[in-house]
């Protein structure tokens, strides 16, 4: 009966059912990884602009106070001496807040020389601007080449550099807070 046909599949057919499925699974595996990668990236990238933002605030706040505090309470402290603690308080705090916020908006780079030998050995991130930068054109267009067609190594890349972004965004964020700390006091 046509019933009993569709009921007792052969094995070969369950097989490639089954390995249909595995292969949709994986495509949304791969999907979902892509997406992570991307959200992930996209939120480092929104922090990053989040901490030079309070940076430059912090920067344009504490200049504006420097310079008030120079230009006009700093002569009058002749006449005033009862002004000369506070303000050399105040002065100091917004002086140390500005290096902080300093520190946290300069960008960094990465001084060392990496090679073709350290992108093949997998040693160095390749992603990383301030790793491909010291290659030529040449070795950074084959570097990347041969990622691209390491799904594996491209992944671990991706990872590292995710890792190193963050990295960075701790340091921005520890320096804030001491800016704003220090402002605050």
């Amino acid at each position: 009966s046509p019933k009993a046909d569709s009921s007792d599949e052969s094995p070969k057919a369950a097989s490639k059912k089954s390995a249909s499925k595995k292969k949709r699974k994986l495509g949304s595996r791969k999907r979902g990884i892509s997406d992570m990668f991307r959200s992930l990236y996209r939120v480092q990238m929104d922090l990053s602009a989040l901490a030079d933002t309070k940076a430059n605030i912090m920067i344009s706040i504490n200049g504006i106070i420097v310079s008030i505090l120079l230009a006009s309470i700093s002569p009058g402290i002749d006449k005033n001496t009862f002004l000369l603690y506070p303000t050399i308080a105040l002065l100091i705090g917004c002086v140390i807040s500005l290096v902080f916020a300093i520190l946290a908006a300069r960008p960094r780079l990465n001084t060392e020389t990496i090679t073709m030998e350290d992108v093949r050995a997998n040693r160095k991130n390749l992603l990383f601007f301030g790793n491909f930068t010291g290659l030529s054109r040449n070795e950074f267009e084959e570097g990347l080449t041969d990622l691209m067609q390491d799904g594996e190594l491209l992944y671990v890349n991706m990872i590292r550099d995710i890792y190193g972004i963050g990295q960075v965004l701790e340091t921005k964020f520890k320096l804030l807070r001491w800016s704003y700390t220090l402002f605050m006091f």
